[in-house]
């Protein structure tokens, strides 16, 4: 027997409901098909048994005929024999029959009526019983029913509950989910937690003892919802139908523009989907028309849910049945190339350097602009094909998420050379973009020969003096500076700034990044007056265009205070360090890369000047950022580790020597 999991909460509230009214009490348990309804009915039926001295009859409204099943329930179960002369009228005579057995009811003590999976309301709503307080009615049903009917509204079950329901069909073999219980968890989540797909699953994997877990997975994401194991249930069921035919059932209910709505719907990511870009991807459909399909039949039917104010989501198996419809709807490309313009439109917006504030407002939107990019390139413009995943490499870099900034960098690159070539502009650029991720993740030795074809590559096809050109020598420049090659570093960086200036003029942000460049290379060869004199025209042209709150500003206080701390202006060094990791934290966040930046330079001060108890917790404080967002064998990470390391033993050594000069 399949163990009954996850709904205890739902059965108790359904006692509740149904025992508050005095007259007849209906509650209906509503929600979209394979959440259990039936079970949870028989399971409180089964429950509370006691509780309905006076009989449980349980009637399929699916059937079309719940007057005549009361009827042969009174006539077989109670003994009941309705006359056929309650009425002249013919039209009245089953009504009539149905009142006289709900009149006429054996006593003793409360009858529970369950109708099973109800369409139409109105079409069952004459066979209820009159106002008494015996009769309990309990309905399951896919719809809305009303706001006069008392609504359980059923959801999937929770993570913990479908893998307890999954390991109910594997008592005799529990190893079997054991050795692979990760893949088990995943199988939960690819099913949606949904419980009709959990329990097909679970007996499909029992009947098959050599099959893992593993490769069920990979033949659920190859074949979908037309893999065996979802289709057929077994004969003991209390479902009787497959995941694709419960569904169905709702979609012969949809009219064309309904199921062209689902079908959109679908194209998102399993993520809220804000209710403006769905309305942008329709934009020849009238508002109001839009939200009553929304309302009316997606909402009513249990096909779509709510999740906050202008916030809907398909589930994740709903979403797979609209996009198996969707190959055979006729505006299936329509509604692509649609979706592609909105999703091209978003990215457009997603600032280069988020602040934390834009990054809450921006990451709900993300997900749809990744299933874009992962699913739907082939109806994106030539000239829009990268700028996805340009956007969401962007974004992650900027929080200092490279591993998940990476797959962005080496799909445009592939997707690229795929539709232009290895001769295009585009292609260089992803292998510059490319490069920049590496030398990020502290990869120098493979991003310099991306960076060198990247620059030779637009040369040949664009000139020398273009913008992406000096983007190319920019970048190379700050890899040679990384890596200690100062005399390259600053020759390239010179044609970087001198090309920007030209093209751009002398008051421009991307100036001020070469500007700040080759202010850092002289800091490191200690030419500390042209450093300044640099540093403050990028800082002058950043607040004048930024304001003081961003971070481009805190990365020029941050070169100024290394170049004060250089020249034994400590004062001013340490206003500028704090000043510059107050705005990082503030802007970023405490766990970014440039924070852990501002932490190292503002410890190596400190250092500097002996003082072991404001260095070592912000050392800590580095190294932590560090290890997260760069990996432990990054050369900024060791670094780090390495300064902390010699700090604890200079401090052992003085420590020491305090303690043998008090001897």
């Amino acid at each position: 027997m399949v163990k009954f999991v996850g709904r205890e909460d739902e059965l108790q509230t359904l006692h509740q409901m149904l025992q508050k009214n005095n007259q007849v009490a209906i509650a209906a348990i509503a929600g979209m098909g394979g959440l259990g309804k039936t079970e949870l009915a028989l399971q409180y039926a089964k429950a509370h048994r006691e509780n309905y001295k006076g009989g449980i009859c349980w009637l399929l409204a699916k059937a079309g005929d719940v007057g005549i099943q009361v009827v042969q329930f009174a006539r077989t179960q109670l003994d009941l024999n309705p006359p056929d002369n309650l009425t002249e009228d013919p039209n009245q005579k089953l009504l009539a029959q149905v009142q006289y057995c709900f009149q006429h009811w054996r006593e003793g003590g409360d009858v529970l009526l369950v109708l099973d999976d109800v369409g139409e309301y109105q079409q069952v709503k004459p066979y209820l019983p009159s106002p008494s307080s015996r009769f309990k009615v309990l309905i399951t049903t896919r719809q809305h029913l009303g706001a006069s009917i008392k609504e359980l509204s059923l959801d999937v079950l929770q993570p913990k509950a479908a893998l307890e329901l999954l390991k109910s069909f594997f008592k005799k073999t529990p190893q079997r989910i054991e050795q692979e219980l990760a893949v088990a968890n995943q199988l939960c989540e690819w099913l949606g937690y949904l419980p009709l797909g959990l329990e097909l699953v679970g007996r499909y994997l029992a009947r098959k003892q050599d099959l893992s877990f593993t490769e069920m997975l990979r033949r659920l994401e190859k074949k979908r919802l037309e893999q065996p194991a979802l289709i057929k249930p077994e004969a003991d069921m209390t479902a009787e139908r497959g995941v694709l035919a419960a569904f169905e059932l709702s979609w012969q209910e949809l009219e064309d523009s309904d199921k062209q709505l689902g079908c959109l719907l679908s194209l998102f990511a399993v993520a809220p989907i804000s209710w403006k870009l769905v309305e942008q991807c329709l934009p020849e459909l009238d508002e109001e028309e839009l939200e009553e399909i929304r309302d009316d039949t997606l909402l009513k039917l249990h096909l779509l849910q709510r999740k906050g104010e202008g916030i809907y989501q398909l589930h994740s198996l709903l979403r797979e049945f609209f996009q198996y419809k969707l190959t055979d709807l006729e505006q299936a490309q329509e509604l692509k190339r649609s979706l592609c313009r909105v999703m091209v439109a978003v990215a457009k917006e997603i600032p280069d350097l988020p602040i934390r504030q834009l990054i809450t407002a921006v990451s709900p939107l993300i997900p749809h602009v990744a299933e874009v990019a992962n699913n739907v390139t082939d109806c994106l413009s030539d000239e829009d094909l990268t700028l996805l995943f340009i956007e969401l490499a962007q974004f992650n870099e900027s929080q200092g998420l490279y591993n998940q900034a990476a797959p962005w960098r080496e799909q445009c690159l592939a997707i690229t050379q795929k539709r232009f070539g290895f001769e295009h502009l585009d292609f260089a650029i992803s292998l510059n973009n490319l490069a920049l991720l590496y030398s990020l993740q502290g990869r120098y030795t493979e991003a310099e020969p991306l960076y060198q074809r990247a620059l030779e590559l637009k040369q040949r096809l664009i000139g020398d003096e273009h913008q992406t050109v000096a983007t190319s020598l920019n970048s190379l420049a700050n890899l040679f500076f990384v890596q200690g090659r100062y005399t390259e570093a600053e020759q390239l960086c010179k044609q970087a700034l001198e090309l920007r200036q030209c093209l751009l003029g002398h008051e421009h942000l991307y100036v001020t990044d070469s500007l700040n460049n080759l202010a850092g290379i002289y800091y490191s060869q200690g030419r500390y007056q042209e450093a300044e004199l640099l540093s403050l025209q990028a800082l002058e042209i950043r607040q004048r265009f930024l304001g003081d709150e961003h971070p481009y500003v805190a990365q020029s206080l941050l070169n100024l205070a290394l170049i004060y701390d250089s020249q034994g202006r400590y004062a001013e060094a340490e206003l500028f360090y704090m000043q510059a990791l107050k705005l990082s934290q503030c802007l970023l966040g405490d766990e970014h890369p440039d924070v852990a930046q501002c932490l190292f330079n503002l410890a190596l001060f400190y250092d500097s000047q002996d003082c072991y108890i404001k260095t070592e917790p912000l050392y800590l404080q580095a190294l932590k950022i560090r290890e997260q967002c760069l990996g432990v064998n990054h050369p900024n990470t060791i670094l780090v580790r390495e300064n902390l390391a010699s700090l604890r033993v200079d401090e052992v050594r003085r420590r020491h020597r305090l303690s043998s000069n008090q001897e």
